[in-house]
């Protein structure tokens, strides 16, 4: 038996402790909005975050996460459904092309600003550089970033959210 507790609601699971902490998310509760990419930690695709960490899903057993917090993109906007402001900036941006690896990259940036409220271009870029995005939005990516960080009241760079 596995405890999980994913975006404040606990479950109690019989799932064998090596499958991975991605197919129990999606296959075992339905919770769809992280993404299985390569299977080999190497895309972000399927980026949660454990204890506030972020980690990659598809290679993290199930019993690495038993007691622990996990937070999934469908827990990051309010209980009341109000967007997290990063959600808000990708949507401000136009961030999304083909928005597969884009939970990934959602909750890569929302641990990025919990743990820097004032990211550099450089400090964006070494945070994000391990999620993939085929379709090259990148640019977008930074600026949805500024955008958030802008929002939270974060930004005290001096630099346009749109630069």
């Amino acid at each position: 038996m596995i405890i999980l507790t994913i975006n404040g609601k606990t479950y109690q699971l019989d799932v064998d402790p090596g499958t991975p902490l991605l197919w129990v998310i999606r296959e075992q509760l339905g919770l769809t909005g992280t993404k299985f990419g390569c299977g080999i930690a190497q895309c972000g695709a399927c980026t949660v975050h454990l204890d506030g960490t972020p980690i990659r899903s598809c290679v993290t057993p199930a019993q690495v996460a038993d007691g622990k917090f996990i937070r999934t993109i469908e827990g990051i906007a309010t209980p009341e459904g109000t967007l997290h402001a990063v959600q808000q900036a990708w949507i401000d941006e136009q961030v999304p092309q083909c928005g597969y690896c884009q939970s990934g990259q959602v909750m890569a940036a929302v641990a990025l600003l919990e743990s820097n409220a004032t990211p550099s271009d450089a400090d964006i870029d070494a945070a994000m550089s391990g999620n993939v995005c085929r379709c090259g939005t990148y640019p977008r990516i930074r600026r949805g970033i500024k955008r958030a960080a802008a929002a939270l009241g974060n930004d005290d760079s001096g630099e346009t959210v749109n630069g």
